[in-house]
């Protein structure tokens, strides 16, 4: 059953001023998300032994860019995002493959474009254009359109191509991420849930033949899920040390700058991936708790601006947006815990990266344009560049 009802109106005459748009900006949420950066700034400058180098003034300096350009994105009228969804999918794609020619390898894995000034992780601005793509697809479309086979395969490709790309980097993490976002707005679109269901057993039919041509370090990631004490000084030392350093925090942690698991570097990668951990350890179950509650209060609300959307295209960017800012926070904590298997995804707004700070506020300007024009309507079957 589909979550939007069909629609054949056209596009209403809807401009704001900016100073409408300034106006009507959620500060609330921009003040959500500033607290849990500075959060990741309070526990970069920690876990580098109470420094702020190398990693907790870049992280400050990269809050204030991307933040300007959170403003930007929140201020340009809808009708843009949806007009050059599919170009900038495209120039994204082009990214990702010239990442296969010309990519910086880091980490066993080569995934960066060097820009010189900065390094580019063009899979990280996938999350971000595969969601403009398909709503922008899903938005033409009917219901009965969307429920017939051939209307299924654009968005089929929209998905599987960039997922390939990624798991060639390779980056399993972030291509599980891209499929999940994708595979979700086919769901809110109308997709019916037997495909699905066939879908996914053709899915777990073909797990021992992925499974044949992972890395062998990625297999050893899921044989390390199952069972972390099988090697505990190799590839199940993360795990293990991640345990240790959470259980070890209690209920108010050991403080701040007083963790030993993170201070003594026991925890490697304790400013990315695993920054999480670090967290628990020195402020305990209480600061874990309001960390999570933060980011539920930031999902809460972008499912309630796709709600309150009145064009189809908004409605599927806010959803998609929020979807993938929960899998972000799903992951990374569930792998953090023991209980997903190590993938490399970070957590929003607090771990370091640039690329992926740079997406996550892009995808919050996109929810903030959503809601500034939320009474805008687009009709399937008006044309975009209607006035």
């Amino acid at each position: 059953m589909s979550f939007f009802k069909d629609s054949n109106c056209y596009m209403k005459d809807y401009n704001l001023s900016l100073w409408d748009k300034i106006k009507a900006f959620n500060w609330a949420y921009f003040i959500c998300v500033s607290v849990l950066v500075s959060i990741g700034v309070l526990m970069l400058y920690s876990v580098a032994g109470a420094s702020w180098e190398p990693w907790a003034i870049k992280h400050l300096a990269r809050y204030g860019v991307t933040s300007g350009i959170l403003m930007c994105i929140a201020l340009i009228n809808l009708r843009f995002w949806m007009r050059y969804a599919y170009v900038l999918y495209g120039l994204v794609l082009i990214l990702l493959i010239a990442v296969e020619v010309m990519g910086t390898v880091g980490m066993g894995a080569q995934r960066w474009l060097n820009l010189g000034f900065f390094q580019l992780q063009p899979s990280e601005m996938m999350k971000i254009t595969i969601i403009l793509a398909l709503a922008r697809y899903f938005h033409g479309c009917s219901l009965e359109e969307i429920r017939s086979f051939p209307f299924l395969i654009p968005p089929a490709l929209l998905i599987g191509v960039p997922v390939v790309l990624i798991l060639l980097q390779p980056d399993l993490g972030t291509a599980i991420m891209v499929a999940l976002s994708g595979i979700t707005l086919c769901f809110i679109a109308g997709v019916q849930i037997w495909k699905f269901v066939v879908a996914g057993v053709l899915g777990a039919a073909s797990i021992p033949i992925v499974y044949h041509f992972l890395h062998s370090y990625q297999q050893q990631r899921i044989l390390t899920f199952l069972n972390p004490e099988r090697d505990p000084l190799g590839a199940g030392y993360h795990i293990i040390q991640s345990k240790i350093a959470v259980g070890s925090g209690g209920f108010f942690g050991k403080g701040f700058l007083s963790g030993s698991q993170s201070q003594l570097s026991f925890l490697p990668e304790n400013q990315t991936d695993f920054i999480f951990t670090a967290l628990g350890e020195e402020f305990g179950l209480v600061g874990t708790i309001i960390v999570i509650a933060l980011f539920m209060a930031l999902i809460t609300y972008g499912f309630i601006v796709a709600l309150k959307a009145h064009s189809f295209f908004g409605k599927f960017v806010a959803i998609g947006i929020t979807t993938n800012l929960a899998l972000y926070v799903f992951i990374n904590v569930g792998m953090v815990l023991g209980l997903l298997p190590v993938v490399g995804v970070p957590l929003p707004f607090i771990s370091y990266g640039g690329t992926a700070l740079l997406t996550l506020f892009i995808g919050i300007g996109l929810i903030e344009c959503v809601h500034i024009n939320n009474d805008m309507i687009i009709g399937r079957r008006g044309s975009i560049d209607d006035k």
